[in-house]
């Protein structure tokens, strides 16, 4: 920005104003203040008359504080703030003619003697990285949501179809005409708004949109934790694109990531001199694997920042739910640590039991506030209870990603169809502890990085085997219980591994493969929103009944998916191989006319077209524990779903 005329502060300004009260002060001290956005960082207000900003920030081992920018030409000479009386470490004061718009930093010198000179840890907006300064704002956005947020509120507590599109915002689609630049906030309202509503999804994941520095972090080094990345436009174009999503009856989460921080010079490391947000001893403060730290979750005034950041999402900008990353290393002291390399609890134990308390309070202050939204763990260790309520002994978290799930479906289709039968028990053990959490499957942006390659890639066989094992994938995740997750590109078969810095291979939908992994996709997404067997009871075993998972010789499994009406109920048959299987013969719980009301193997989807057309008559023949059966043609590397057209009662069949 352009250098203006320095502003010289009243005498009288500073300190005279605060948006602090005794009671404030108590809640921001003993770590239960969860507003803490209405009362930090930079707000421009008028008082006495005199319109300027009111600035507050926690630095209490500063010897002084001031803010600066172009109002005073980057120098700590004016503008100093005031130390707040009560010993809260709150630093504050008041500045006619400082106005919108205009960039900042806290300029700190330290009791140890450094001069620091720091971002807004309560900044709403940020310029556009690498600058690092932060910006005035306000805005005064009119939401036109209140149909979504009147549904939301409506449908918090009934059983419902849950399905999300994970995307990274930089690199979802680019302008190589202008650069190879990003879409903004705004295009997105329409472009991606038109998409995702044409796929069926429910929702979208962005992963983090917070300020980060480095691009190539994909947003999980934070330094903005209240800002929206200034990358793609301003608060307000951010708030437009979500009202956007909501007026189209789509649901958004973030990626929210309160397990680690950048050392960044301009953000939260080292704040005022000291290791304030984060643990001051390495073997519980700096996280090895990503090279950054660990907040102080013991800290009261610390979980007060985190817990009012995730409340700020789901207040500003009407939020639907939160992913929480890595929560696994913030359970386990140890996490990816030698011996020697962590300290054990006051027990002797490996749990953070700090964290614990933060990540119960987090849950429990984000539902007692907005009971409609939802919280979600990325936890992949065998943690108890993370998805079980708080007087249960658990984290209360709405689900957890079912990583294990991921895992082993991954693995199982890396084999050849041939191998396949030694291995059914990688695709059927999920059941043995699907229905301990609120699991979401996910199929995520961790898949197809680090040279893992893309879904596609994992694929075996010719091009038209890699393309119905992948439609058969796909099948099997919507069919199996929980809610899903798959990340952008692997709704249409992206077949290179995903870089962040290029778009999606948007071209593949011109070719028939691609076209029909998005039309089956599309398919998937409306059955699961239609057929209430198959999101009715997501996360109760009442949902789900084995029919045959013991056909190892010919790879196929077979499931029941149930609501709480019998006429709802589906039977679901997977063929792991390229077989072709005539008169195959299954149980069935009804006997009557079923209909196959999906199948992978269409030629809508580039499939080889065998289908069970027509109606298929049960026979009195006893078959997998059940009075009735049918036989039916399995087609090759595909998942069909029967479903009961009509029933036939006794005396229709002269019993």
């Amino acid at each position: 920005m352009t250098a203006k005329k320095a502003t010289k502060k009243k005498s009288t300004d500073s300190g005279s104003y605060s948006r602090f009260t005794e009671f404030d002060i108590h809640l921001f001290k003993t770590g239960k203040h969860f507003k803490l956005y209405e009362k930090m960082g930079a707000h421009y207000v008028e008082v006495g008359g005199e319109k300027g900003t009111y600035f507050a920030v926690w630095a209490p081992n500063a010897k002084s504080v001031h803010v600066i920018g172009n109002f005073n030409h980057w120098t700590a000479k004016d503008h100093k703030l005031n130390p707040r009386w009560d010993e809260s470490g709150i630093w504050e004061g008041f500045f006619p003619g400082v106005n919108k718009g205009e960039a900042y930093k806290y300029a700190i010198h330290s009791n140890t003697g450094e001069h620091l000179e720091k971002a807004d840890p309560f900044a709403i907006f940020a310029e556009v990285p690498p600058s690092t300064a932060s910006i005035i704002w306000e805005d005064h956005y009119q939401w036109k949501d209140k149909k979504w947020m009147d549904k939301r509120k409506e449908m918090a507590q009934k059983p419902k179809p849950y399905s999300v599109y994970e995307l990274h915002f930089g690199s979802w689609r680019r302008k190589h005409e202008e650069g190879n630049r990003s879409l903004t906030y705004v295009e997105m309202a329409t472009e991606l708004v038109d998409y995702i509503k044409d796929l069926g999804y429910t929702h979208v994941e962005f992963l983090p949109i917070m300020e980060h520095p480095f691009f190539g972090s994909w947003g999980y080094q934070l330094t903005g934790y209240y800002a929206p990345t200034s990358r793609f436009g301003n608060p307000g174009d951010f708030k437009y694109l979500v009202d956007s999503l909501h007026q189209a009856g789509i649901g958004v989460i973030l990626d929210w990531v309160p397990s680690h921080f950048p050392g960044d010079a301009h953000g939260l490391f080292k704040f005022d001199g000291t290791h304030l947000y984060e643990h001051a001893d390495p073997r519980k403060g700096f996280h090895p694997d990503w090279k950054s730290y660990i907040f102080n979750y013991g800290r009261n005034e610390v979980r007060s920042f985190l817990i009012s950041n995730a409340i700020y999402w789901l207040d500003q900008y009407h939020i639907d739910g939160l992913r929480v990353d890595a929560v696994a290393s913030m359970l386990y002291l140890d996490y990816s640590r030698k011996e020697g390399e962590w300290i054990p609890n006051e027990y002797g134990g490996r749990e953070n039991i700090e964290s614990i308390v933060f990540l119960k309070e987090f849950n429990e202050t984000a539902y007692g506030q907005y009971p409609d939204i939802v919280t979600i763990a990325e936890e992949s260790t065998a943690w108890p209870g993370v998805s079980r309520p708080t007087y249960l002994g658990g984290l209360n978290f709405g689900k957890k990603w079912m990583m294990g799930w991921m895992h082993d479906t991954l693995q199982y289709f890396k084999n050849d169809p041939i191998h396949r039968r030694y291995h059914q028990n990688e695709i059927t053990f999920s059941i043995m502890y699907a229905f301990t959490e609120n699991f979401m499957l996910p199929l995520s942006h961790d898949e197809v990085v680090h040279g893992k390659g893309s879904l596609m890639g994992r694929m075996p066989g010719d091009e038209w085997r890699r393309f119905a094992n992948l439609r058969l994938m796909y099948g099997y995740m919507y069919t199996h219980p929980g809610t899903k997750l798959l990340f952008m590109g692997g709704e249409f078969g992206q077949t290179s591994e995903w870089n962040h810095d290029r778009s999606l291979d948007w071209y593949l939908l011109d070719h028939s493969f691609h076209q029909g992994v998005y039309k089956l996709t599309k398919d998937l997404n409306n059955l699961y929103k239609t057929e209430r067997a198959l999101y009715h009871y997501s996360f109760d075993e009442r949902g789900f009944k084995w029919v045959d998972y013991s056909d190892h010789q010919n790879s196929v499994i077979i499931y029941q998916r149930k609501s709480d009406k019998e006429e709802d109920d589906l039977i679901v048959i997977c063929n792991f191989t390229p077989e072709v299987r005539s008169h195959y013969r299954i149980g069935v719980p009804y006997r009557g006319e079923w209909k196959e009301i999906f199948n992978s193997d269409n030629l809508a989807y580039n499939g080889s077209g065998i289908l069970n057309q027509g109606m298929i008559n049960t026979s009195p023949v006893k078959y997998h524990g059940w009075d009735y059966s049918v036989s039916i043609t399995l087609p090759p590397l595909a998942i069909i779903i029967l479903k009961l057209e009509k029933e036939q009662a006794e005396f229709e069949l002269g019993g």
